[in-house]
């Protein structure tokens, strides 16, 4: 499936907030976790597998790390020839979404109910059709969902995880599949490259963080680094990607470099 630039709202299904005071509906049988399985994995074989984007939900679209997240998904999803996958949500997820579509290759998400600390719009999304994605009631199927997206069957499979800058959910999920790579639950037979992009220093904390750790024993020497490739701008991680899979990548024009304006809310 194949969607075209420009980008089309769907002005029909207009979102329609729920307060955030409203009851989440408990779970009353491990089934229904079971059916939004179903349904993630049927959209992903629809859709097909590739490169999975984890970031903030609360980044502006004024924001440098916006702009540079939508032209690396869009020179990503060229370069790759794949589904670009998201949380389908707001802020970097929404960047994502838009890049993919003007590089016209297939976009899918798994979305959740509630995001950024908010309810979101029920079940709808502005400008993806309704095919394209799916909204979980639980994490738990939106992460087995979004994990199963880069699994490659074959060598011709062409997947990535790549982590753009966030915030508790973006490292929980960073986190989560880190530890699956680690243990060999992905990658085991075929590797995914994992990617985090290091937009204006942004990890630079974690990383010392990461350091710590080696030196307290908590990771080995050298763990960390062999599960991911950090990468402080875009042409670095398409060249890393290019040259992961055996492609061929040339930066031909200025990349999108534009440092942060304005606080991230």
């Amino acid at each position: 499936m194949r969607l075209g630039h420009p980008i089309k709202a769907h002005t029909a299904r207009a979102l329609k907030c729920r307060s955030v005071s409203e009851d989440f509906v408990e779970r009353k049988s491990p089934l229904e976790v079971k059916k939004e399985l179903e349904i993630c994995f049927d959209l992903i074989h629809r859709l097909g597998r590739g490169i999975v984007y984890l970031g903030s939900a609360r980044i502006p679209p004024s924001h440098s790390h916006y702009l540079q997240a939508q032209e690396l998904s869009r020179e990503a999803a060229n370069l790759l020839d794949c589904t670009t996958w998201s949380g389908a949500g707001p802020g970097l997820m929404d960047a994502v979404t838009k890049g993919a579509l003007e590089a016209e290759k297939p976009v899918g998400g798994i979305k959740i109910e509630k995001e950024a600390g908010e309810w979101t719009a029920s079940k709808f999304h502005p400008y993806l059709p309704p095919q394209n994605y799916h909204t979980c009631r639980f994490f738990s199927a939106r992460k087995h969902g979004l994990v199963d997206a880069v699994i490659r069957n074959n060598v011709s499979d062409k997947t990535a995880v790549i982590a753009l800058p966030g915030g508790i959910g973006t490292l929980d999920e960073m986190f989560e599949i880190l530890a699956l790579i680690q243990l060999k639950r992905i990658g085991s037979s075929l590797r995914v490259p994992f990617i985090l992009m290091n937009y204006d220093s942004f990890y630079s904390k974690l990383l010392e963080f990461m350091e710590s750790c080696e030196n307290l024993g908590t990771v080995a020497k050298g763990e960390v680094s062999a599960l991911w490739k950090v990468c402080n701008s875009n042409s670095e991680a398409l060249a890393y990607l290019a040259e992961f899979y055996g492609l061929s990548y040339s930066c031909t024009k200025p990349e999108t470099n534009l440092r942060r304006t304005r606080p991230v809310s």
